[in-house]
């Protein structure tokens, strides 16, 4: 119980005293889960696990923003040309195919062109208009593969294209890392000092004016003094 709580009671401020108990009981169990946050999760005491993303979190390498662009920019490389190597991989595949469907489609025209003559020359010999046909359909399914497979070649080197764009990305996400490591060389140049920390008076605990009634004593004080005439 605070000291406005115990004061307002005294004055009648407050009457139920029981609420008043479990009220102070819920902001001691706040205190202790905050506590128990602090140390085992690292989360400063005060902060919980839904309000966390208000304080700055540490600088370890998972934090560290350039670090992490760094990253981002290396394995995003390493990512694209491995697909890259794949998608090559492919077009070579379909170019294969490509110019054996073209072989085949040859030699499809040469027995249609065979077994239209044979047909001609033997109208009685029904094997050569089977053949024929067959031939003619074999053909014109050919002709579709291979459309697929030069569609298939063209949507390769549209996917190729399109790619090229990560190697812009990346390009940008760089500038953005000289930007922000720039800016943070300028601030250490700008708050660099003539004195080295180690040599620097340390700074007093408490000052008069400070909300806290602990201000620094005469002791303090004299002792502070004795330190800048040093």
């Amino acid at each position: 119980m605070t000291q406005e709580e115990l004061d307002a009671m005294m004055n009648g401020e407050i009457d139920d005293i029981e609420g008043l108990g479990d009220e102070v009981s819920s902001e001691e169990t706040a205190k202790e889960e905050s506590t128990e946050n602090s140390d085992d999760d690292g989360i400063p005491a005060g902060y919980g696990e839904n309000t966390s993303h208000h304080w700055p979190l540490p600088a370890t390498d998972e934090n560290k923003m350039v670090h992490q662009l760094d990253d981002v920019t290396k394995e995003s490389e390493e990512k694209a040309s491995e697909i890259f190597d794949i998608i090559e991989g492919i077009s070579n595949d379909l170019m294969d195919k490509e110019e054996n469907a073209n072989k085949v489609i040859e030699i499809l025209t040469s027995n249609i062109e065979l077994f239209k003559t044979l047909s001609e020359k033997f109208p009685d010999v029904e094997a050569f208009k089977t053949q024929l046909e067959k031939n003619e359909e074999a053909l014109v399914n050919s002709n579709e593969g291979l459309e697929t497979l030069q569609n298939s070649g063209d949507a390769i080197m549209s996917v190729m294209d399109i790619m090229q764009y990560q190697d812009i990305h990346r390009q940008k996400i760089e500038r953005v890392i000289n930007v922000m490591r720039a800016l943070s060389t300028y601030m250490n140049t700008l708050f660099e000092g003539k004195i080295d920390d180690e040599k620097r008076v340390s700074s007093a605990k408490h000052i008069v004016g400070d909300e806290n009634n602990d201000v620094a004593s005469t002791d303090d004080i004299e002792a502070l003094l004795a330190q800048f005439g040093q």
